[in-house]
């Protein structure tokens, strides 16, 4: 695995942890100003309400991901792909996610610009 690969990945999972999603510091760090995002639903979303929804809800169902893949788009500008799943206990693997990714690095640290989710058949 690449290392760039390797951080996107990392910077990715940590936001499907609940302890960072309800830490606004840390989502105002890994998020872009100018996030813009379309959920599964097909909703659309920017920066603001994507913080607001994710540091007011603390308990969020448990995600798996996988089959992560990376493409560098330009100096500082990568897409990353995988596939995500919701565990809910009794029924195992639900909401099934094709994820798409831009992560940018305007300085020092990556950012997510982008992100939307596609529903799936199934994840894996």
């Amino acid at each position: 695995m690449t290392s760039l690969l390797q951080e996107l990945q990392a910077l990715e999972v940590e936001l499907h942890h609940p302890g960072v999603r309800c830490n606004r510091e840390r989502l105002a760090q890994l998020l872009h100003p100018g996030l813009y995002e379309v959920g599964r639903s097909g909703r659309q979303y920017d920066r603001e309400a994507v913080v607001s929804y994710l540091s007011s809800h603390p308990s969020q169902p448990t995600v798996v991901s996988g089959e992560f893949a990376v493409v560098e788009l330009g100096p500082g500008i990568a897409l990353l792909t995988y596939s995500s799943a919701h565990v809910e206990p009794g029924n195992g693997l639900v909401g099934h996610t094709l994820r798409s990714s831009i992560w940018v690095k305007p300085g020092t640290t990556w950012q997510l610009r982008y992100h939307q989710g596609t529903p799936a058949a199934q994840a894996w």
